[in-house]
């Protein structure tokens, strides 16, 4: 019998409780709901450990703890006792990622005994389209990325990853997990690219976590010699159109505030911002 008040790890068993919770906020919760929608609750194939907070007996709030610890749907008392259970099992995430607020929060409490972390970035607007923009025309040069281009994206993605990161993600596993992760998205036609003449890639994105309410764009890149040239609104339009069409009703991305080109960008291309999310970066 639960107390009225508790948390623990969830089962198998659990699963459409937890559904149930990530569906409350489709947009902000589609990296984690895609995932249990492809792993369930099982932490071997979940790539980590569903917290869950319970109230009079009902399942409330959760948080992921895999590779990156992410509150969702988490008020004060729920953040509290995730904090409790993380800086009990020690840190064994790369990164602390959620909405704002709980993000936050859960920094405040996990900082004395997780600190100093590399980053913090506190403020990344939350922005969502679910049609295609009045003005700009889809790059028709942006097409999905074929399995054999494999090595003609990957440089770039590692590219746009250290950028935006500050670390490399070949480092640690010699990037094995990283290049698993690109092969998947471009196998799953979710990879998408413009090449210049001599094969070199000018423009890039992926449409990274996907289910069946929403989407989320990431990894937009120009490279640094076409940079300023006008690619950028273009190629969204054609990843959105692509993601609307194919993928799900809404498209969505995060974006760093001071990254102001990005986000005139994606404002120019439609999406409006509808909160914000939190990185904590080890």
């Amino acid at each position: 019998m639960l107390t009225q008040t508790t948390s623990r790890v969830l089962e198998p068993s659990d699963l459409d409780a937890a559904l149930a919770v990530l569906d409350r906020d489709p947009v902000a919760n589609a990296f984690v709901t895609a995932r249990v929608q492809v792993a369930g609750l099982d932490p071997w194939r979940l790539g980590g450990e569903m917290w869950g907070w319970y109230e009079d007996g009902m399942l409330t709030s959760l948080c992921y703890a895999g590779a990156n610890l992410v509150p969702i749907c988490a008020g004060p008392r729920a953040v509290r006792a995730f904090a409790d259970r993380a800086r009990r099992a020690g840190r064994r995430c790369s990164s602390i990622v959620g909405p704002a607020e709980s993000t936050a929060a859960l920094w405040r409490l996990l900082e004395p005994h997780w600190g100093p972390a590399r980053d913090v970035r506190a403020h990344q607007p939350l922005m969502v389209t679910d049609r295609m923009p009045d003005g700009i025309a889809p790059d028709p040069c942006v097409r999905r990325v074929r399995k054999d281009e494999l090595e003609t994206i990957m440089p770039a993605c590692v590219a746009m990853f250290t950028e935006e990161v500050g670390v490399s993600p070949l480092a640690g596993d010699g990037g094995l997990l990283y290049q698993a992760r690109v092969a998947e998205l471009v196998g799953s036609g979710r990879s998408f690219a413009r090449l210049d003449d001599q094969g070199r890639v000018m423009f890039k994105a992926e449409i990274g976590a996907a289910t069946p309410q929403a989407c989320q764009i990431q990894g937009v890149w120009v490279a640094p010699e076409y940079r300023g040239q006008g690619l950028a609104a273009p190629g969204m339009a054609a990843v959105l159109r692509y993601a609307l069409a194919d993928v799900a009703p809404v498209a969505s991305l995060y974006v760093n505030d001071y990254n102001t080109p990005a986000r005139r960008t994606y404002q120019r291309v439609g999406f409006q911002e509808i909160g914000a999310f939190m990185s904590v970066l080890f």
